[in-house]
């Protein structure tokens, strides 16, 4: 019976973290209405840094030593640090969230690159053609929306965040996929508090506008996304390989459309329905044809 459990929850991870994964665009909106970019995600890190330590008080795992500690950093800089800061930055620059669920849609062709040079995980060729089929499928989910916002920073931010998430995802599988995600986490969210607060200090008011929405928001992103969804997103690169991993992120853009049409009646057309399901096959083509 545990055994049953156990496969059903490693089955069910990927499609749980997509779902929980695509909120955050979501709550990002919602934060910027009571907070500017960097206060708002400094007090997300020091609110998550208290939770995690109350977990690791209770379950008591290893904490990471030497070496370990500044890996743990530098992926929690890029993971954290870089793509969070970029999505903010963007969103709060007028970027529609829908190019900002877009962008990381670019992210498995890059991790893939990287991933086959300098991992060394082979590629398939049919991995590939779903990469490409997911890809195409990004496209036509975001084909209405619009693309226009601030110029300049808003733009630049979108694309750093690609890079900060692709590079911390390869780094993460490189040299800490075997520290414990508790401990290991809390090493990462004081990293980039420390790397927010600086960025608060330097270039913000630090006013906080503690209303119903604002507080919506940071108890989801800290419960639901940077507990919950990180810590799957880490099992998962510890369980499969980082292209499979970063397959799914074609899927953000899809889930992130069907929350904008729930929550704020966003139009789906059948072009972004066919993308959809362009999104979805991709995934399971790159995940059933990964070497073994």
């Amino acid at each position: 019976m545990k055994l049953s459990i156990a496969n059903l929850a490693v089955r069910a991870a990927p499609a749980i973290f997509v779902v929980l994964w695509s909120t955050g665009f979501i709550s990002t909106k919602l934060a910027l209405t009571g907070a500017e970019p960097f206060t708002w995600l400094a007090l997300r890190m020091a609110i998550t840094i208290c939770l995690l330590l109350i977990i690791v008080a209770l379950t008591r795992p290893a904490w990471p030593k030497g070496s370990g500690i500044f890996h743990s950093a530098v992926a929690g800089l890029l993971v954290h640090g870089v793509y969070l800061a970029g999505v903010t930055i963007a969103i709060a620059h007028s970027i529609p969230a829908g190019l900002s669920a877009l962008i990381p849609g670019l992210q498995p062709i890059l991790t893939s690159t990287l991933a086959s040079r300098f991992l060394g995980e082979r590629v398939t060729p049919l991995q590939w053609g779903g990469l490409l089929l997911g890809l195409a499928g990004v496209v036509l989910v975001l084909h209405n929306r619009s693309l226009t916002g601030q110029a300049g920073w808003g733009w630049v931010a979108s694309i750093v965040s690609l890079i900060g998430i692709t590079l911390g995802t390869l780094y993460q599988k490189r040299f800490s996929s075997r520290i414990d995600w508790r401990t290991g986490n809390i090493v990462q969210y004081a990293a980039c508090g420390i790397f927010f607060g600086i960025g608060a200090l330097l270039f913000e008011t630090r006013a906080i506008h503690w209303h119903p929405q604002f507080i919506l928001a940071v108890s989801w992103a800290t419960l639901a996304l940077s507990v919950g969804s990180v810590s799957l997103f880490y099992f998962l690169i510890r369980r499969s390989g980082a292209t499979a991993v970063a397959s799914l992120f074609y899927l953000t853009p899809a889930v992130t459309a069907v929350f904008g049409y729930v929550l704020f009646d966003e139009r789906l057309d059948a072009l972004a329905i066919g993308g959809m399901v362009l999104c979805a096959i991709g995934v399971v083509i790159v995940n059933r044809a990964a070497p073994q």
